[in-house]
C-alpha cells in the first residue's frame, strides 16, 4: 500500500507539471510546504543532506531518512527538458486549452458516432468527418479492427462499445456483459472487447439498461477501466443508470449523453435534435450527443459539422467534453449549486 501512495503522488506531481506549465512548478514549494510540517523542509542538523536539499518523507521509513528522495528546494523553474515540454503542449493541445471557470468564446459540442464497424461504406463516410468526432466500434463485427485502425489514422478518438445486458429480450450481441455472470467472466469479456479495437481510449456501453442500473456488475468494470486508465461515456440507454457516480468513485472519467440524434431518422428530425444539442451547449457551455452511422445521419452530419463554427460552436473530441462536463459539475457544487 505504501509504495501505491507513493506511485499515486509522483503520478499526480507529474501530471501536474505537465498540465500546468511553469506556474505549477513554481507553486512546487507551497504545494510542499502545505503536505508537510515545517520541520520536514530542511535538512537535519546532522548534516545528512547538502545544502539546498530537501529529503521527502518516506512512508515505510520514518520521516528522515537517508533514502527518501531529495529535490532542491526552493524549486526554481528553468523550464522542461525537450520531451516533457513536447508532452505538455500536446496535452494543453488536447483539452483545447479549457481550464475550470474559464470562460469560452464558443460552445462545445461533441458527436460520437456509435455502432460503428457493420457497415464499411457507412464507416468511410463517417471517417470522412472532422477528426473531431468521436467514433465507438462494436467489437463483434470482422471489419471492427481495420476500420478502426483508419479512424485512428484519420486522427479521430477511436472508443469501444461494449456490448451490455439490455432490460426484456433486446439481444445485445455476442460476448455481452450480463448480471448474472459475475465480475471474472465479465472483467474477460471487456478484456475481449478492448482487445478487438485497436487504438481505444476509452468505452461506452451497447444497449446496457439492465447492466448499468446494477451498482455491484458496474464495479469491477470501473476497477478494470480505472487500471487502464480509460474513460467510460454513459449512452444513457436508462434514466436510473449509474455509470457516472460508479466510475467517478474509481477515479474513472466519466459523463452521459445529452442528446440521442437519429432515433427517428429523418433530416427533420435529426436537425431538430442537433438545435437541442446546441441550446443545451449555450446553456451549459457543453453538451454531447450520440448519434449512429445512418445515411440520413451522414448527411445532416456532414452539412452541420461544416457550418458549426460560425454558429459558434466548437467541435471537441468525447474526452475533452467529458473533462468540461466534470469541471462543470465542479464549479456548480463549488458555488453552492449556482
Amino acid at each position: 500500500m505504501p509504495r501505491h501512495a507513493d506511485l499515486a503522488f509522483a503520478v499526480v506531481l507529474l501530471l501536474a507539471l505537465a498540465l500546468g506549465g511553469s506556474s505549477a512548478a513554481t507553486g512546487l514549494p507551497a504545494l510542499l510546504l502545505s503536505l508537510f510540517p515545517s520541520g520536514m523542509m530542511a535538512a537535519e542538523a546532522r548534516g545528512e543532506y547538502p545544502a539546498g536539499m530537501v529529503a521527502l518523507p518516506l512512508f515505510d521509513r520514518g520521516l528522515h531518512s537517508r533514502f527518501a528522495p531529495q529535490v532542491l528546494f526552493p524549486v526554481t523553474s528553468h523550464g522542461y527538458p525537450a520531451w516533457l515540454e513536447a508532452r505538455r503542449q500536446i496535452a494543453a493541445h488536447a483539452f483545447g486549452g479549457v481550464t475550470v471557470f474559464s470562460p469560452r468564446r464558443t460552445i462545445a459540442v461533441a458527436i460520437v458516432l456509435d455502432d460503428m464497424g457493420n457497415d464499411a461504406t457507412q464507416a468511410a463516410r463517417a471517417i470522412a468527418l472532422p477528426h473531431q468526432v468521436t467514433l465507438s466500434f462494436l467489437p463483434y463485427p470482422d471489419a471492427t479492427p481495420e476500420l478502426a485502425r483508419r479512424a485512428e489514422r484519420a486522427g479521430h478518438e477511436v472508443i469501444v462499445h461494449v456490448p451490455m445486458e439490455a432490460i426484456g429480450n433486446q439481444d445485445p450481441g455476442p460476448m455481452a456483459l450480463r448480471v448474472s455472470l459475475g465480475p471474472v467472466e465479465n472483467a474477460r469479456r471487456l478484456d475481449w472487447a478492448l482487445a478487438r479495437v485497436p487504438g481505444y481510449v476509452g468505452v461506452n456501453n451497447h444497449m446496457g439498461s439492465r447492466f448499468t442500473e446494477d451498482q455491484a456488475a458496474l464495479v469491477p468494470i470501473a476497477e478494470r477501466l480505472a487500471d487502464r486508465h480509460l474513460f467510460f461515456f454513459d449512452s444513457k440507454t436508462t434514466p436510473d443508470s449509474r455509470v457516472v457516480e460508479v466510475a467517478h468513485a474509481f477515479g474513472v472519467a466519466s459523463a452521459g449523453r445529452d442528446i440521442f440524434l437519429d432515433d427517428v431518422q429523418s433530416e427533420q428530425a435529426i436537425s431538430t435534435e442537433l438545435d437541442e444539442l446546441e441550446a443545451i451547449a449555450r446553456h451549459e457551455g457543453v453538451a454531447i450527443a450520440i448519434g449512429h452511422p445512418h445515411a440520413v445521419t451522414l448527411d445532416v452530419l456532414t452539412r452541420w459539422t461544416r457550418d458549426a463554427a460560425a454558429r459558434g460552436v466548437e467541435l471537441v473530441p468525447l474526452d475533452v467534453a467529458i473533462r468540461m462536463k466534470t469541471e462543470r459539475a465542479v464549479s456548480v457544487a463549488y458555488n453552492g449549486g449556482q
